[in-house]
């Protein structure tokens, strides 16, 4: 664990199943991951699948503080997504639940597991909307910009 909390970013997805309640539940077990503490999280977007097939998918995004160590948040998240029933049979497949740290305070880290700042977070709807909902010094007009040919749409009524 780290001995100063940084902030981080995660992005929730879930298109297969109750993918409202899927992301919702995902949202309150983030507040549960040990050193942890759920900042922030944007209301539930609905967004067509980027460079795949499926169904809709239900985004948000949360901002944590957290002691956690890059590698042992990525395992949380995983272990949140195995417990969902998250199976991976192909690269974008359609999927239970979803869950990608975007950001790790300042921490810059290419390993086969995990690269931060996650590669293409400026590049998708679903990541850039509820991330200037929550922390809109991240996101400046122009990447609002460059993606706004994505379709989505915030779901009005129901909060995560």
């Amino acid at each position: 664990m780290l001995t100063q909390a940084v902030m981080a970013c995660v992005a929730l997805g879930a298109n297969l199943g109750n993918a409202t309640a899927a992301v919702t539940q995902a949202a309150s077990a983030l507040a549960t991951l040990p050193g942890t503490q759920l900042l922030r999280v944007s209301s539930l977007y609905r967004s067509a699948p980027f460079e795949a097939q499926g169904p809709d998918f239900i985004n948000a995004v949360a901002l944590l503080q957290t002691h956690l160590e890059p590698l042992a948040l990525l395992d949380a998240l995983q272990a949140l997504e195995q417990a969902s029933g998250r199976e991976r049979p192909y690269h974008h497949a359609p999927r239970t639940l979803d869950l990608d740290v975007i950001f790790h305070g300042d921490t810059v880290l290419n390993t086969p597991r995990l690269t931060l700042p996650h590669p293409r977070w400026s590049e998708r709807a679903f990541v850039l909307v509820p991330l200037a909902e929550v922390a809109p010094e991240r996101v400046s007009p122009a990447l609002l910009e460059a993606v706004k040919d994505q379709p989505i749409e915030r779901l009005t009524g129901v909060r995560p």
